[in-house]
């Protein structure tokens, strides 16, 4: 049991997938912390500066819709790391791979190869026959 879990855990994609989540999270953090410190301010001086700037109240209660935009501008800078530094370099890595295997010449069946022997087999017969008669029966 022990020895299966090793297995799967040291198979490739489950650490390249351990990787890509640490490195991930790790990212999130700092984009988020980009968009904080600098996006969120932006906002907030573009509508006006001021106490509620990027929010506004309705009977009380504040709505805050630079932290929204905020967070739709975190999301949208990770999705596009990911994309451009993950996704796009490993299709382009498995349309090569696929390439390669597509221009490999394919390699003969079973039957091509069965059928190839006995094609040999009977010219060796025809060829045995017209020089010095049939080798199996020996005349």
């Amino acid at each position: 049991m022990i020895k299966g879990f090793r297995d799967f855990v040291m198979r490739g994609n489950v650490v390249d997938l351990a990787v890509a989540v640490v490195i991930g999270a790790a990212f999130t953090s700092v984009v988020t912390a980009f968009t904080d410190s600098f996006l969120t301010p932006l906002i907030r001086v573009f509508s006006g500066g001021g106490e509620l700037a990027g929010a506004f109240a309705i009977n009380g209660v504040v709505f805050d819709w630079a932290a929204f935009v905020n967070a739709l501008i975190t999301f949208l800078i990770t999705a596009a790391v990911v994309y451009f530094l993950v996704v796009l370099p490993l299709n382009t890595f498995a349309q090569r791979r696929r390439r390669a295997v597509a221009d490999e010449p394919a390699a003969p069946t079973e039957i091509e190869l069965l059928t190839e022997i006995r094609d040999l087999l009977r010219e060796e017969r025809a060829a045995g026959r017209g020089a010095a008669g049939d080798p199996a029966t020996g005349a």
